[in-house]
């Protein structure tokens, strides 16, 4: 969720009127962060997953499901081993937007040995376990991203209503309560006050409804001339939802930044991967993805903002919402493909120029503050610009954009990182430890193999919404790179086998490589217009990951490949097949994505009416099936396949550790 400041939040005119002094601290902040950090070298790779979660309470009398609001209850307990022994924990828990919801992360992160791969699934199973040991006995932590029946009547344990008429209530929702709002943090129920007043009215989510034969229609609650729409209307439908991310720690701000754009036209490619969510408010609808729901629960701009009146008040025609896909890539290399007119304010920009922070970094910082602070504490207004960063991640923080940039925290050790945010939160650990493990791969072989994934940020936008259609997986295409190979203009300063072949650091020494990832395609040479035919075309998601022949390599044969170049013990390599065996039926369409898998659930389903609602008892089987399938007990052949048995193990054995590390001193 970000920044949790500790504090006394400020009313909506406070903070507003702090809007200014935010942004002036903030500004200085980064510059000052920037200067003392922007030289530091040689972090080695460290990374790390966030799962979020749902607590669900069976009534199985009435053969009803609920989300339990017992989030704080549960953390206050779960967070008792981290006070004890803060560096000896094997899993961190934080709060959430939902009282229902609670996020786990490893106690520590994961470092750069290959024999980590094989950790990751042990971890996210220990941690289902704990929070599973504190749960009443028909209650139940899921990792699935939305909650078939949140906004319905009586959706809650214990059950509360809405309260859309009352002055005092944060959301003023017609259907998500307030006391769905995590209450032990006052960021929470600060924020959806403050985005829903800057706005001048609630959020407004829309969605199709996926029409089946008796399909009713207005759908209940439907915007007026909108007849075919659920409409949503408070930010606990979005930020309510579940997710899976992972950041990465680089070596340097230069890879911080390499990373960062080499992975943002991944991100759309994985949302479609991972989708995970066609259910809102106990319809069926047309998306399968969380994500225009989540951008849609926080789009706190005007409407001057928003283009729907003439600029007055505001500054500001924005394109988006403040959680969307980025807007620019941060690397010299990559700015020609910055073909998407960016919004800044210039005298932050200026500002931050005469700060010494090269064109593209003031551009994405000055792009980043033209939003306002929406949450503000009191204790926290005046800070030192030296050696504080509050401002600065306050706005930071509230950008929730599918890729993140990270300065290192002021006196830590943490450096530059990159946090990877699309992904869709799957059913199982084996899923969840597969994507992960899969990005974390992925970054490697791009900074060993000097691969170039860069297209325009208008094919990336594009992306994103092919990526959120129904079934998109199967039966969409994406803009994706032909030639992916870097030019030597390009070149970074590693060569393709750049690796220390027991670990997953890159090194500096040019070794000569025989891999051969670009066998038909150039990049043409009359310029960016003429060169897009040559570069980039639309793929299936199956030829992005699985490769075209004598055409594109495939994401996954190419980290099969760079594989094939390390030494790797058994039982690793074991399960990290597993996971790209998985992952490749996946892509072809083999095994179905989550949301496909929960739409025939529903369409199969015998109290289903072809009406595109998905009852009670329809939600509460669908879940009672999730269950079994998260305990390992049921087998869904179209969802996982056979390929799921991994030999994930709690910590990497120490005659590994002992060989590995023996190997690393001795070069």
């Amino acid at each position: 969720m970000g920044l949790l400041s500790e504090g006394s939040p400020l009313s909506w005119e406070e903070t507003k009127a702090l809007a200014e002094h935010v942004r002036e601290h903030g500004v200085q902040q980064f510059i000052n962060l920037y200067h003392r950090l922007k030289d530091r070298q040689g972090d080695v790779l460290k990374w790390g997953d966030e799962v979020e979660y749902i607590i669900v309470k069976f009534d199985d009398q009435q053969k009803v499901a609920r989300v339990s609001l017992k989030a704080r209850e549960l953390l206050a307990k779960l967070n008792e081993k981290e006070h004890a022994d803060p560096t000896g924990v094997k899993s961190l828990w934080r709060p959430e937007y939902g009282a229902y919801m609670i996020e786990g992360t490893p106690g520590k992160p994961f470092g750069g040995l290959l024999a980590h791969f094989n950790v990751v699934e042990a971890n996210m199973r220990y941690r289902r376990e704990e929070v599973t040991e504190l749960l009443d006995p028909d209650e139940c932590v899921m990792s699935i991203t939305n909650f078939p029946r949140l906004g319905c009547k009586q959706f809650t344990h214990p059950i509360c209503n809405p309260s859309p008429d009352d002055v005092f209530s944060a959301a003023r929702s017609l259907y998500f309560p307030d006391e769905a709002i995590y209450p032990g943090h006052p960021r929470f129920k600060t924020l959806t006050r403050n985005i829903r007043m800057r706005r001048g009215e609630k959020v407004a989510i829309k969605l199709k409804v996926y029409k089946d034969i008796n399909t009713k229609l207005p759908v209940e609650g439907s915007p007026p001339n909108e007849p075919d729409v659920v409409l949503l209307d408070a930010m606990g439908f979005g930020m309510g939802c579940c997710c899976l991310q992972l950041t990465f720690q680089a070596c340097n701000i230069t890879e911080a930044r390499t990373l960062y754009d080499q992975l943002a036209p991944l991100c759309p490619i994985m949302l479609a991967l991972t989708a995970a969510s066609p259910i809102y408010r106990g319809y069926l609808t047309e998306s399968d993805c969380r994500w225009n729901v989540i951008s849609s629960s926080v789009d706190c701009r005007t409407p001057e903002e928003r283009g729907l009146k003439p600029l007055e008040e505001k500054k500001f025609r924005i394109a988006k919402s403040r959680y969307d896909s980025i807007d620019l890539y941060l690397s010299p290399e990559s700015e020609k493909y910055n073909d998407v007119p960016v919004i800044y304010d210039d005298k932050i920009y200026q500002r931050l120029r005469d700060g010494g922070i090269d064109h593209l970094l003031a551009q994405h910082v000055a792009h980043l503050f033209i939003r306002d602070t929406v949450s503000l504490f009191s204790e926290k207004v005046h800070q030192n610009d030296e050696e504080d960063s509050d401002h600065f991640e306050n706005i930071q923080s509230t950008n929730w954009q599918t890729m993140r940039f990270k300065p290192p925290p002021p006196n830590s050790s943490i450096g530059w990182r990159v946090e990877f945010r699309p992904c869709e939160a799957q059913i199982s650990d084996f899923e969840n430890a597969a994507f992960v493990c899969f990005v974390v791969l992925l970054t490697r072989v791009i900074l060993s193999y000097q691969l170039n994934f860069l297209v325009p940020i208008s094919k990336v936008d594009e992306n994103m919404q092919t990526a959120q259609k129904r079934d998109a997986c199967r039966t969409e295409k994406f803009w994706f790179r032909k030639n992916i190979r870097k030019t030597p203009n390009q070149s970074n300063g590693y060569t393709m086998n750049d690796v220390d072949p027991n670990s997953l650091h890159v090194t500096n020494e040019t070794t000569n490589g025989d891999v051969d990832i670009d066998k038909t395609h150039a990049m043409g040479t009359n310029g960016y217009a003429n060169r897009q035919e040559t570069e980039f075309e639309l793929m299936t998601i199956g030829e992005i990951f699985n490769g075209k022949p004598d055409t594109f390599p495939g994401l996954v044969p190419l980290i099969r490949r760079y594989l094939q170049s390390m030494e790797v013990d058994t039982d690793t390599h074991c399960t990290i097949e597993q996971y790209l065996r998985f992952i490749q039926k996946r892509a072809s369409g083999d095994l179905f994505t989550t949301a496909t898998w929960l739409r025939e659930q529903v369409l199969n389903h015998s109290d289903y009416k072809k009406d595109s609602l998905v009852s009670d008892l329809i939600s509460y089987d669908i879940l009672k099936k999730i269950e079994q399938i998260q305990l390992g007990k049921v087998n869904e052949p179209t969802l996982l396949g056979q390929c799921n048995r991994t030999k994930t193990k709690d910590v990497i054995p120490p005659a590994i550790q002992k060989h590995l590390n023996g190997c690393c001193e001795s070069k």
